[in-house]
């Protein structure tokens, strides 16, 4: 088998089922640590966030050819989450407890999208490249589906798991954070 196979094969069926486990896991996390009484709807605001600058670029790799803007947008997508989990860890630290068990979910999530833009980068290695203006290629600026899309099965599957272990989970820790704390974001101080 080719390894340009083996590695996209890699990526869809063991990078990305991993990651959103360990997303998973960071929810279990938070709501072992009863963060709706804690950090409130403003920590899982951030953490819809970080849904948002991931999901997008995962949303591209999945549909659109990999050119020189989808690769140059994901690096930029995972600088942003990068950010914003900073800002994420550093709110949450001065209001709740981080547990070993917490931090060590954080670095696969962290990992793990910039390991896929790794594979990707390689498996496009011309137009990764290209960003820079290196190589044999001129850098490809356009938006364009697929020409050998994935399969339909494995994408309406993924995209699935993704609302049912990602967002509904998320949007459940928001729901629980906003009424513990009666529409506020952030909880009150308890006297």
């Amino acid at each position: 088998m080719d390894l340009a196979v083996v590695t996209q094969l890699f990526l869809l069926y063991f990078i990305l089922p991993l990651w959103l486990l360990a997303g998973v896991a960071d929810w279990l996390c938070h709501r072992a640590s009863h963060i709706e009484s804690t950090t409130g709807a403003k920590e899982t605001v951030i953490h819809l966030l970080m849904l948002v600058e991931m999901g997008v670029p995962v949303l591209a790799g999945l549909l659109l050819e990999i050119n020189a803007l989808v690769l140059l947008g994901m690096l930029v997508a995972f600088l942003l989450h990068e950010a914003t989990s900073i800002w994420d860890v550093s709110y949450a630290v001065s209001r709740r407890n981080v547990t070993p068990v917490e931090q060590h979910v954080h670095s696969y999530l962290e990992m793990l999208p910039l390991m896929g833009l790794s594979f990707l980068a390689c498996l496009n290695w011309p137009q990764a490249l290209a960003i820079f203006g290196f190589g044999p290629e001129s850098a490809d600026w356009g938006v364009r589906f697929k020409d050998d899309p994935l399969p339909a099965g494995y994408l309406i599957a993924m995209l699935g798991l993704i609302v049912l272990f990602e967002v509904l989970p998320y949007l459940e820790e928001f729901w629980r954070g906003w009424r513990a704390n009666d529409g506020h974001l952030v909880p009150r101080s308890r006297p």
